[in-house]
């Protein structure tokens, strides 16, 4: 019976053993299944849709927000005439050279305007009179530093009559260079005039030197009056005959200052955008009952602006010293507006103060807004904010709005805009609207001040919405 009995303990010891067993793998985590399981079932139709979803968006996001900075380059040679070009003709009009017939100012003024009903594109010339500059050849230089214009074509007062008195009294010392004058402003905005400015102008100047060469040349070999002996002691009257002088008031140099107006401010944004990720924790210390009282709620946002005002202070005197280890000339003395000059400094020594201050306002404008939208919005839509954020400043600020559809021009009032313009403005002493710049700056800081503790607030909300989520 004993041998009998064994077998049947041995089975039901068995029995327990594997039961044991079963409700262990119950009890435990489940076990890991193939993709393809009919338990994921559910699962695999969520993730199909959050997936879609998803996918979804970013392409909107990237067809609407890229096209942005696509955008604004689509209409720029239908929009080159908007880059304005003063012609003004002195030629034949200042005395004692007025009773002789111009020859060269006509012919510039003629061809500019025949450039206007080219089909192809071109400069937006105006022929602009004399008498608008009050007859000084300086004032039309003034116009050009003062915005006004993109450049000038100046033909200088009594150019015609200048090079005849050169072939007449054989005037050795004649310089065709000073028949005409070329006047830009290239720290405006160097891009614009090396693409579309200087190209078109370089195009102008060749041509009226060799139409004006031609005309010129034939017309004094049909003189048999004029010895031979005099055109052979003045070539340079019988060939070029004129040309034009160049005059760039404010060269855009040295080259170490491109990141300082251009691309280097891309990364005034995505600092200031890092800052929440990097600081909020620091001051959710105080609202975390560790050992301590939380603060109150209205303290708190006081701090948390306060302290978030005198980081970009230290952050943007960092950013500012970059400029300044690197050699940017921060400490030249001005210049006059109608003279070329080569980093002068409008306000000396205190220049890079001055610098410093743009930087800092400018920080504060795009990193309050950035604060704002990171609490209300969230991860990870804050990736998206930030591309937004640097998309619609970079393609308002670093290519020209002139040569962009209007519908950009709300461009001006953007901040990194008006950063740009004030920093030119600064390091080349061009023709200020810092007034403007800040006032605008302000505005932003402002506004998002203003909205600062409503968007607390709300983060608060959220959280504490969250975190009953959790305990549920």
């Amino acid at each position: 019976m004993d041998s009998i009995d064994e077998p049947r303990d041995r089975e039901k010891k068995g029995e327990r053993s594997d039961s044991d067993e079963e409700k262990g793998h119950q009890d435990g985590p489940p076990q890991p299944v193939g993709f393809f399981s009919k338990e994921l079932r559910k699962v695999r139709l969520e993730v199909f849709g959050l997936w879609a979803r998803t996918t979804l968006i970013l392409s909107v996001f990237i067809l609407t927000v890229l096209s942005m900075y696509w955008a604004v380059l689509f209409h720029v040679e239908k929009n080159t005439s908007s880059l304005s070009v003063f012609v003004v003709d002195f030629d034949g009009r200042t005395p004692p050279f007025t009773g002789g017939t111009p020859l060269l100012g006509p012919m510039v003024t003629q061809t500019t305007q025949m450039m206007l009903s080219a089909p192809e594109p071109h400069l937006g010339y105006e022929t602009r009179q004399p008498s608008d500059f009050d007859n000084d050849p300086l004032a039309v230089r003034q116009a050009v530093y003062d915005f006004k214009a993109y450049a000038a074509v100046i033909i200088m007062p009594n150019a015609t009559a200048m090079l005849q008195q050169a072939i007449d009294q054989v005037n050795t010392t004649y310089d065709p260079l000073g028949a005409c004058q070329i006047i830009y402003v290239e720290a405006r905005d160097q891009d614009t005039y090396n693409s579309y400015v200087l190209p078109q102008l370089s195009a102008l100047e060749t041509q009226i030197t060799s139409k004006f060469g031609q005309m010129w040349t034939s017309t004094l070999l049909q003189n048999t009056t004029i010895p031979r002996e005099s055109l052979q002691r003045v070539p340079q009257a019988l060939s070029p005959a004129i040309g034009f002088s160049r005059f760039n008031l404010r060269p855009f140099r040295p080259a170490v200052v491109t990141p300082a107006v251009t691309i280097g401010l891309i990364y005034l944004i995505i600092l200031s955008f890092f800052s929440f990720a990097f600081y909020l924790p620091i001051h959710m210390k105080f609202l975390t009952p560790q050992g301590h009282p939380p603060m109150k709620f209205p303290s708190f946002i006081v701090w948390r602006w306060t302290a978030t005002i005198t980081a970009y202070l230290i952050m943007s005197l960092a950013y500012s010293m970059i400029s300044l280890a690197f050699q940017i000339p921060f400490a030249n003395h001005s210049a006059l507006t109608t003279e070329v000059a080569n980093n002068p400094e409008p306000y000396g020594k205190g220049t890079f103060v001055v610098y410093w201050m743009i930087n800092w306002v400018g920080m504060i404008a795009l990193g309050m807004a950035c604060e704002n939208v990171a609490m209300i919005i969230g991860q990870p839509w804050t990736a998206m904010w930030l591309i937004f954020w640097v998309i619609t400043n970079v393609s308002t600020s670093f290519y020209s709005l002139d040569l962009a559809p209007k519908w950009y021009y709300w461009g001006y009032a953007w901040p990194l805009h008006n950063i740009v313009e004030a920093s030119r403005s600064t390091l080349f002493q061009l023709h200020s609207r810092r007034g403007l710049n800040f006032g605008i700056l302000f505005v932003w800081v402002a506004i998002n001040t203003a909205l600062f503790p409503f968007c607390c607030y709300f983060l608060r909300w959220k959280m504490q919405k969250g975190q009953q989520k959790k305990k549920q």
